[in-house]
């Protein structure tokens, strides 16, 4: 039996150039029975080496054995992971910026497309493309690129061979990193404001693998090989897979460590399996969870005895002051069982028990059932996700368990219990900001010595650009189309993070994508753990803090061949790791005698064996980007369960870009299994605060 496996070549030969046609040659002496033109589906080789092809297992297995090939796997099939959240970040209107040099960067967005007729994509004042673009607008039939969307491609199959966003998410997406100005956006009058992307003046090219059956891996990967190649600044992808997978068979660790020795930061969801393990777990790339902003949507529900219970929706109806009677259980169907009727399950929901009533359901999920029947509304069960609002069809309220079992209380008490469902608003949240439930957390599966996530960012509740022929909700029939809608996932918080690393080139177009990323990490809120349960393994070094960003004091920097020393470490052999990095890279000696946890990224974490006293060491360079004569004095913001001795205490510069060491030394006597023990360095010279989390877990 065939299938797509992608074959992974690692660099491209220096100084030669790859054509497809090596790839049928390499595909010709394994393949028997079959043309090779017909079985090559795509030649990755403008920014690495490799091709996808329909294989049966003997030729996998062939093709793997080859010396030159670094991994042959399966093409996955991946999964896709505003107005308040840049004021709620500090990154209001009033901002400055460097709109001229904003407008020469372009944001790479792998998603679903792109709608390029939306406000937030107008190219109105804006000049031609930057010299250094060297990509194309092959967005297909129907489609056509501005001076604002300066690129488009699609690797998607026919019906879906167009760059044109069909399902929202991407042109959600792309909006919130790098869309227009717009005032006045809303939801149907939800949400209402200018709506905006991190840097309102730059410039997005639309890569679109995704099409309602997931994202194709193979499709990501030529993607990645593309964004690299035409001269994207930063990339954005919030897609990823149900698990960690080993970095040579991720096509977006892959991906994205190509884009990294090419000056270029990629940012990933963390994934929406929370409280499971995030998938985006490589050093190189930048893992983004999701959290909440202060401003919430919420519904009421106004009881017919005067009170009121309150939960969540994206509800733009109003019942205009008028109440309906409350129907539930085997009042709304005469065929069900009396659970399947709660739970409004498909085929349970009469119209003629229902039309014109207020039916309340145990499942979120089957709301759309309650609107076909002809329902005035709906009240619903959240028992999922708390303070997360969700776009509705029809009036309708999601509540948690104890709100509805006092909705069905009232219910029981009178003969003519009737309700009025209000249309949603919006409430300050105090509590915020805190990782949503669905976010996924740490520790990193793969390498367990990288703390991931690496940042949290706003992905609840978004307003940003949608395509209006998606759909609106979960409701199949649901009629509206949207410009604007409200989504909530770590779809949402990774381009608003690729936004920010967008806004730090700006300042400093000449800074490497570790140095952007230790800005963001350093200059991090940090965020309450007793808010968080999970603490650094739910948000990483803390919330986004964008106005900080552009000006960290000191900058933790890694490089390629720090990567390729950490992939020695975790049992890569020198053959596989010269593939991949396209020199003569060796594995150093004595690298084995260096854990993970030795590279120099801006976090600091080590798994230890449960109960069992521990002593860490770990060794950190800073290089300073402040203030040339500057002296900077460490300050360990403490944990009763653990030492912490930092040598040497002090660090004092006398020029920018010089380069300082440090260790960070960590005793305790023993961290139960599954426990995590965490702590938190600052370096700080008066004027900026340089922090690291550090956390040990068993």
């Amino acid at each position: 039996m065939m299938q797509v496996y992608i074959v992974y070549m690692g660099s491209l030969p220096e100084g030669e150039y790859v054509t497809s046609s090596q790839h049928q040659n390499i595909l010709e002496e394994v393949v028997v029975g079959s043309s090779v033109e017909d079985i090559l589906v795509r030649s990755y080789r403008r920014s690495f080496n490799g091709f996808a092809a329909k294989l049966t297992v003997d030729e996998r297995l062939k093709l793997a054995s080859m010396e030159k090939v670094v991994s042959v796997f399966p093409s996955r099939t991946l999964q896709l992971h505003t107005t308040r959240s840049w004021d709620f970040m500090g990154l209001n209107l009033s901002i400055t910026r460097k709109r001229s040099v904003e407008s020469n960067l372009i944001v790479g967005v792998i998603d679903t497309g792109i709608w390029p007729e939306s406000e937030s994509f107008s190219d109105e004042g804006f000049g031609p493309a930057p010299k250094k673009w060297k990509g194309a607008c092959n967005g297909g039939k129907n489609f056509t690129c501005n001076n604002k969307i300066i690129g488009a491609r699609y690797y998607t199959p026919a019906p879906y061979d167009t760059a044109r966003d069909e399902e929202g998410h991407g042109s959600h997406t792309a909006s919130t990193a790098s869309g227009n100005e717009v005032k006045d956006a809303s939801f149907y009058g939800v949400g209402q404001g200018t709506a905006r992307g991190g840097v309102p003046s730059g410039r997005i090219v639309a890569y679109k693998v995704c099409f309602p059956g997931g994202c194709d891996s193979a499709g990501v990967l030529g993607a990645f090989d593309d964004a690299i190649a035409d001269g994207v600044d930063v990339i954005t992808i919030s897609i990823g897979g149900d698990s960690a997978v080993d970095f040579s068979e991720d096509v977006i660790s892959i991906g994205a460590f190509h884009a990294m020795a090419k000056g270029v930061l990629t940012l990933n969801s963390a994934g929406n399996s929370g409280p499971g393990l995030t998938a985006s777990v490589a050093p190189w790339l930048m893992s983004v969870a999701a959290s909440t902003t202060d401003r919430l949507f919420v519904d009421k529900v106004a009881l017919g005895n005067g009170k009121a219970i309150s939960g969540y929706s994206i509800n733009s109806f109003a019942m205009k002051g008028r109440r309906f009677p409350l129907v539930y259980g085997k009042e709304i169907s005469k065929s069900c069982q009396e659970l399947s009727s709660q739970e409004c399950n498909p085929g349970c929901v009469n119209g003629s028990l229902v039309k014109g009533k207020i039916v309340i359901c145990q499942s979120f999920k089957n709301y759309p059932e309650v609107r076909k029947a002809g329902a005035a509304g709906s009240v619903l069960l959240n028992n999922e996700f708390d303070k997360v609002s969700f776009v509705v069809s029809l009036p309708a309220v999601a509540v948690s368990q104890d709100s509805l079992s006092s909705l069905i209380s009232y219910k029981e008490s009178t003969k003519t219990p009737v309700a009025e469902i209000l249309k949603t608003e919006a409430v300050k949240d105090f509590d915020a900001p805190v990782v949503v439930g669905f976010s996924s957390r740490g520790p990193n599966a793969i390498v367990p010595e990288i703390l991931k996530p690496d940042i949290s960012a706003p992905g609840v509740d978004i307003l940003a650009a949608f395509s209006p022929l998606a759909q609106a909700s979960i409701d199949s029939e649901d009629k509206r189309k949207p410009t604007y809608n409200i989504i909530s996932g770590t779809s949402m918080s990774c381009p608003h993070v690729a936004g920010v690393a967008a806004y730090v080139k700006s300042f400093h177009p000449d800074w490497s994508p570790s140095a952007i990323k230790s800005a963001i990490m350093t200059t991090a809120w940090a965020m309450n753990s007793s808010k968080n349960t999970e603490a650094e393994f739910a948000y990483g070094s803390g919330h986004v803090n964008p106005v900080k960003t552009i000006n960290p004091g000191l900058v933790y920097e890694t490089f390629k061949q720090d990567y390729i020393k950490m992939l020695c470490n975790i049992g890569y052999d020198e053959n596989k790791v010269r593939i991949i990095s396209g020199d003569d890279s060796a594995c150093p000696k004595g690298s084995d005698k260096a854990p993970p946890k030795d590279l120099n990224y801006p976090s600091m974490a080590a798994q230890v064996s449960s109960g069992k006293s521990f002593v860490v060491n770990f060794p950190r360079t800073v290089t300073n980007v402040g203030v040339a004569n500057s002296t900077y004095r460490a300050k360990v913001l403490q944990n009763s369960k653990i030492s912490i001795k930092v040598v040497p205490e002090v660090l004092s510069f006398k020029s920018l870009n010089e380069k300082k060491s440090f260790s960070v030394t960590v005793t305790g006597k023993g961290v139960p299994h599954g426990a995590i023990v965490s702590a938190s360095l600052v370096w700080s010279d008066g004027n900026h605060w340089v922090r690291s989390p550090i956390v040990v877990h068993a």
